[in-house]
Parts: C-alpha cells; sequence; structure tokens
C-alpha cells in the first residue's frame, strides 16, 4: 500500500457539493484532492434545479453565472393543471435588485462546468478512485483509497470532506445518526422532448381528481435546454414497481427498454418549480403520493457519488436492478394529463425513484465533515437539495481556508454544524410539509415562499459569529427576514444583498455591488459616508484596529462607498478633494442605501460565502470590529438546539406529491 500526504482537504465525491468545496478551497489557496468512486460523470438530469442564490454565489466566488446562464434553460413559471382544467398560472418574478432567475440544467451540464473551473486551479477530478475508510487523531485524517487500477492507497490529509451522498461512507465512518423516514411512493422520470404548445420557460404540473377527492394520476414537467426538451416525472404504474410484493416477487424485471434507453440505477430528483398537494392521515391521497411507513431510505441516486454501489447498509435506495421506464409508458401520462396535445420524442433517459426525509445528527466530528445528501435529503419540492448542498459547501470552504493558513482558530470550524444544521433542518421540515399538505398550507404570503424557494432568505442571525446589535429585533428563524421598511432589516447573518447603480472614477458605465465583490477571497470592508475624509480616516482605523486585535487575522480588503449626495462643500458627486487609500465607489441611485440602510458613515463587513458579518459606526470601529474578529478564532457556544421541525425524525403518515 502506498502512502501519500500532499493535500490539507480530501474530499469524497466529485457531484456538484464537492466540486463546490474544492473550487472555493482552491480559490483560498488550499491543497486538495477530489476523489469520485464513479469512472465517468453520469449521463443523467438528476438535480436540476438552479436557485437565484446559487448563481449569485456562482457570480460572487467564481463568475460563473454567464456561463452557466448560457448553458441553462430560464424558468419563467408554472402552469397548474387540476382535471383539465387551469387552475393556477404561477410566475417567478424576483425583485428587481435579485440579479439571476430560476434556471434549470442536467446535473452532468453543472459539474462539468464546475470540474473546468476546478481544473483551470490545478485540481483533477481523481475518478475511479473510492473512499474505503478513514480515522483521525488531534493531528489530521489517515484514510484508505481504493484507486481505477485497484490499488489501495493511503492518504494524510489535514481533513476530510464528505460529500459523498445519501449512503455516505464518510457518514457511516462517523457513526452518524441520519434520522428520518422514506416515504412509500415510487415515481418515474424521463428526460424527453416534447412537441406541444406551451409558453416558453413555464413547466406543467397536472393532475386527475378522484370521486372522492383524492390524486390517481400525476404529471410534472420541468424545462430543460433545448427545444421542447422537459424532464417528466409521474407515478410509476404498478409493471415498473421496483417493490417488492408480499410473495417475495419484484414487479418489473430488469431488462433494457425496447426504445434503446439504458437502465440506470436511480436518481436524485431537485428539479421542482413549485411545491404542492397534501395527504390526510391514515394515507388518503388528496394531490398525489403515499404512506410513508418509515422503513428506511429509499432517496435518489444508488450510485452516490464517492459512495459505496452496494449500500450495505439496510437501507432501500433507488433503483436495484428494476426496469426503465420506456417512452410508451411517458407517451400515456402525456395523453391523459398534458394541458395541449403533445407527441413525445428522443428519451434520453428515464428512471424509477423513491424518496426520503432524512437529516444527520451533526454535520462535523472533529476533522471530518459532511455535506449535501451526506447531511440532509428531503422531498424535491422546491429545488433545494443540490442548492442547499452547494451553500453547504461554501459555508465550510472558508472556514477551513482560514484555519488552513493560520487566520483564525480551529474553534471557527464548529461554526459550520452552528451555522449549516439548523438551514437543514428548516429544508428538510419545510419540503415535507409543502409535499404532505400543499404549499397553499405555507403561512406566509407568496413573495416571502418565493424568495424562501430562491434560498435568498438564508441567515446565520443565530450564529455565534454573528453580534447582536442593540435594538435588534427578535431572532427569526433560518428562512425568514425584516421587513423591508425596518431600519434593521440587515443583521449580521443575513444574506448581503446585490444592488445597482454603483460609479467609479475612471468607469463610463455603472457597476453592481457583485460585480465589485467578484472573485475576490477575503473578508470585505465596505466603509460608506458622504465625506472622503471620514472614509479614509475609518479606513486607517480599520487597519489598525485588526493588526492590535490579533498577530495573525482574516485578510480585510477595504472598499469605500460614497453617499449618493456629495458631502457639504463637494461641487459634484465625483469630486474626492483629499486622497482615499482604498479603491472608491459611488451610490449613485441610492440603491445600497435602499437595502443596507446605513445609519449615517457605516462600516459592513461582508464574509467570503457572501453573507455579512458585522455593521457598525465608522466611529466605533476600534469597539465594533475587535469582537467579531476574535469569533473567528474562539467562537461562542451555540445555541441549544430546537426543537426538530416537522417531518424530521419518526414515521410520517403522509406523502410527497412527485414535484420533481
Amino acid at each position: 500500500m502506498t502512502r501519500t500526504g500532499t493535500a490539507d482537504v480530501l474530499i469524497a465525491g466529485a457531484g456538484p457539493v464537492g466540486l463546490s468545496a474544492a473550487a472555493e478551497l482552491r480559490r483560498q489557496g488550499v491543497r486538495c484532492r477530489l476523489v469520485d468512486r464513479l469512472p465517468a460523470r453520469l449521463p443523467y438530469a438528476k438535480a436540476v434545479g438552479i436557485q437565484p442564490r446559487t448563481l449569485e454565489i456562482w457570480d460572487h466566488r467564481m463568475g460563473l453565472a454567464r456561463t452557466v446562464l448560457e448553458a441553462a434553460a430560464v424558468l419563467r413559471g408554472q402552469l397548474i393543471h387540476v382535471n383539465g382544467r387551469e387552475r393556477a398560472r404561477i410566475e417567478l418574478t424576483l425583485p428587481p435588485e435579485v440579479p439571476y432567475a430560476f434556471a434549470a440544467l442536467p446535473q452532468y451540464e453543472t459539474e462539468r462546468l464546475l470540474e473546468e473551473y476546478v481544473a483551470g486551479l490545478g485540481t483533477s477530478v481523481e475518478r475511479g478512485t473510492e473512499l474505503l475508510s478513514f480515522t483521525q487523531d488531534q493531528d489530521g485524517v489517515t484514510a484508505r483509497l481504493r484507486t481505477a487500477s485497484g490499488t489501495e492507497e493511503e492518504v494524510r490529509t489535514g481533513y476530510l470532506i464528505g460529500c459523498d451522498g445519501a449512503h455516505s461512507t464518510v457518514r457511516k465512518g462517523l457513526g452518524l445518526a441520519y434520522e428520518g423516514a422514506a416515504f412509500d411512493e415510487e415515481y418515474m422520470l424521463g428526460d424527453v422532448e416534447a412537441d406541444w404548445d406551451i409558453p416558453h420557460g413555464y413547466g406543467i404540473r397536472s393532475s386527475h381528481l378522484a370521486t372522492d377527492g383524492s390524486t390517481d394520476d400525476l404529471l410534472v414537467c420541468i424545462p430543460l435546454p433545448g427545444p421542447g426538451r422537459y424532464r417528466m416525472s409521474m407515478l410509476v404504474p404498478p409493471e415498473l414497481s421496483t417493490r417488492t410484493d408480499t410473495d417475495g416477487s419484484t414487479p418489473g424485471a430488469g431488462s433494457t427498454p425496447s426504445d434503446g434507453v439504458t437502465p440506470s440505477d436511480g436518481v436524485t430528483p431537485d428539479g421542482g418549480l413549485t411545491s404542492g398537494g397534501s395527504m390526510t392521515s391514515g394515507g388518503s391521497v388528496t394531490s398525489g403520493g403515499s404512506r410513508v411507513p418509515g422503513d428506511g431510505l429509499a432517496h435518489g441516486d444508488g450510485l452516490a457519488h464517492g459512495g459505496s454501489g452496494a449500500s450495505g447498509d439496510g437501507v432501500a435506495h433507488g433503483l436495484e436492478g428494476g426496469r426503465a421506464p420506456e417512452l410508451h409508458h411517458l407517451q400515456a401520462v402525456v395523453d391523459r394529463l398534458a394541458p395541449t396535445p403533445a407527441v413525445l420524442s428522443r428519451l434520453r433517459w428515464s428512471s424509477v425513484f423513491r424518496i426520503s426525509h432524512r437529516i444527520v445528527a451533526r454535520y462535523a466530528d472533529g476533522r471530518v465533515f459532511v455535506a449535501g445528501d451526506a447531511a440532509h435529503i428531503h422531498p424535491p419540492t422546491g429545488a433545494q437539495g443540490m442548492n442547499t448542498g452547494i451553500q453547504d459547501a461554501c459555508n465550510l470552504a472558508w472556514k477551513l481556508a482560514l484555519v488552513i493558513r493560520g487566520e483564525a482558530g480551529p474553534a471557527l470550524l464548529a461554526t459550520y454544524d452552528a451555522e449549516r444544521r439548523p438551514i437543514g433542518e428548516e429544508v428538510v421540515g419545510r419540503t415535507v410539509r409543502h409535499a404532505t399538505q400543499g404549499i397553499e398550507a405555507d403561512p406566509d404570503d407568496p413573495r416571502t415562499i418565493l424568495l424562501r424557494e430562491a434560498q435568498l432568505l438564508v441567515n446565520y442571525r443565530n450564529s455565534p459569529l454573528a453580534p447582536h446589535l442593540d435594538g435588534s429585533p427578535e431572532t427569526p428563524r433560518p428562512g425568514d427576514r425584516a421587513p423591508e421598511d425596518s431600519p434593521a432589516a440587515l443583521h449580521p447573518g443575513d444574506r448581503a444583498p446585490d444592488c445597482a447603480g454603483l460609479t467609479a472614477s475612471g468607469s463610463a458605465y455603472p457597476w453592481r455591488l457583485l460585480d465589485v465583490l467578484r472573485e475576490r477571497t477575503g473578508h470585505v470592508v465596505l466603509l460608506y459616508a458622504t465625506d472622503p475624509t471620514t472614509v479614509a480616516a475609518a479606513a486607517d482605523s480599520v487597519e489598525a484596529t485588526a493588526k492590535a486585535t490579533a498577530a495573525t487575522g482574516p485578510d480585510l480588503q477595504l472598499i469605500a462607498l460614497l453617499a449618493r449626495e456629495p458631502a457639504p462643500g463637494l461641487s459634484t458627486p465625483d469630486t474626492v478633494p483629499v486622497p482615499v487609500p482604498v479603491p472608491v465607489y459611488r451610490d449613485a441611485t441610492g440603491e445600497f442605501a435602499r437595502l443596507y440602510h446605513p445609519n449615517g458613515p457605516t462600516a459592513y463587513v461582508i464574509r467570503p460565502d457572501g453573507h455579512l458579518a458585522t455593521r457598525f459606526p465608522l466611529s466605533a470601529t476600534s469597539t465594533a470590529l475587535p469582537p467579531y474578529l476574535t469569533a473567528l478564532s474562539t467562537p461562542s457556544p451555540p445555541p441549544p438546539p430546537d426543537t426538530p421541525p416537522e417531518g424530521i425524525g419518526g414515521q410520517q403518515d403522509s406523502t410527497p406529491t412527485g414535484d420533481t
């Protein structure tokens, strides 16, 4: 067995989550290895929904948003039909300050783009390389790998991240509980082309209600890139069921369909536009689905990235040798439920899948972490899974980078679980609730629901890294937000919103805040004031305070933002009578002030993951900045865990709708 030790971080699993972790680590100058047991990317659509917040992160961190959007399909809305009549038309319209829309892209394309980006930073995916086992001690992690050639390798690394799916080898190696249950219903997917008269960019959710009000037929269609291309999901017919009957037989013998589709080993569907449907106790379906027996996990892709092909964990997961749906199976459902006549063709891929809802007991143990499906799985309503996993990766990676570079203490890594597990709990609970009760059961207004589905409301206000602000209102749930007209609408831990209308000397066109922040690797300190003299003094104060707080600390990149109106005595907004030792931009339209609510000259510290670390008056820099810098080295303990939200743990007498 060979022994190597050339990486600071080993990442198991090269799906979107593992690739996102590798991208951020490499951007931060951290050496990492990225291994995946699969010999090649799977050519299946799988997770297709890309949320606006994910595009924002890819733009902010990597400058990838344009590349992704050029390859993706923009989602504009969804048509809801029940019993052949249009029940609703949902428009996916976001506020104008949100820079990106909802989009759809097959997972293999997302992986390709991320893999190309990571390769450009000097790290290649080691395909066909499987994580077999690992141990950890105070100084690092020792992992045992089996390479594509069959040889075994012992790797010594500082940290291990498990992005290896629902059957995670890393999670099992840590012995972490994965509480939850499986939904009993089975669905089938198809990646097809449809010749029909449907508005461009709109998805379809069509169902048929029986006389007792239950749903006995369901069709969900998500647009994909390409003319007439959709990923369709529907209830599986009995002949394709992969479940074992009471007599021990399995419906649907394994075979290759006559129309040329190769069966897959299941999928992780994640492309729903909206949620819907509900179920009464005891299993009576009112909008698609079936009872949830709590008989173990059955979720998504049996060929999970980085994990073991045979789960060996007593868990039913994806397909286990069943028959793939053929084109005629999908056409039959479309003939019954499509809102307009349609002819399907070019079936690229199909599968039968099941869904579970689970969350890991904790996201970290010592030097080992789990992210994405290794940490949480849930119904695909709202396309939350992959996007939540990508935010897991971004949250963890910048903290690892600071610790590895010696710019923060190891205790900082405890904030990964403190910040991300509440988000995972909220997502699992919400998607189960939407899948079993319908989105109409959500008490929030439609605009808030849409912003939450877009993941623009994710916040870390409860984090030990988020200092409390005097006068702040009661801390909300992770998916809540303060009213836009509240002076304290932007809190430490909130997403730092983008804004338009910035100008810079020497530039003839306006800038967005994302343009200013793009591809920076450290914390950014925005210094807002009307007077350049105040900004110059504040910049000196920030640098002096940072130096006095710690001999080593995070890189603070300072940027000046001058208010829309010039200070008294300045003839024009572009006049800067004194040298300012940092880049200077002007809030020419007042958009920054509207979204960030400065109360006089104010500093905003933005974390590498695009969340607000803290804000304070420029005059209070010497007393307000040190607590955050200190928290990076010695964060306070997280608050006691709340009661798990609905849908986590135990058995559920309910069903998902199949909005995939």
